[in-house]
């Protein structure tokens, strides 16, 4: 017989009241970070079939949508923690980001979106004139 013994079930019920449950999850867990002329996202999104992922981007908005289906048993449940059922997940993203670069692969359970940083918001020399030099472009 399967018995589960956790001392923090009680405290993970009310998580659960007040975030979601694990038929309805809250959030898709996300990672974010800008690495050189990069920046990522990566979301879990175990045992969802890629063709369920569904981007979309509308101005700044990016909201990442999956789904992982119930899954019809014979038997009888003796526990039942895995998340089903649709996942969403709205990213602003800053006006700095070229989004129609924008590219994503998902591997071994994540989603990866690579979004490089816009050349406008990249750093960038500015060169100082004087008078004189001006002088001598016009002359």
């Amino acid at each position: 017989m399967f018995v589960r013994t956790d001392p923090f079930r009680d405290l993970d019920r009310l998580t659960q009241q007040v975030f979601g449950t694990t038929a309805r999850p809250a959030v898709m867990p996300m990672d974010a970070w800008r690495e050189g002329d990069n920046f990522y996202l990566e979301f879990d999104l175990p045992g969802i079939n890629p063709e369920s992922i569904d981007l979309d981007l509308e101005r700044n908005a990016l909201t990442v949508r999956a789904e992982r289906p119930a899954v019809e048993i014979q038997g009888q449940y003796l526990a039942s923690e895995r998340s089903r059922g649709v996942f969403s997940r709205q990213v602003i993203l800053g006006d700095s980001l070229d989004t129609d670069r924008m590219t994503a692969h998902y591997e071994a359970g994540v989603l990866r979106l690579q979004v490089p940083i816009a050349e406008r918001a990249k750093p960038r020399k500015i060169d100082v004139t004087t008078s004189s030099d001006r002088q001598a472009i016009n002359a």
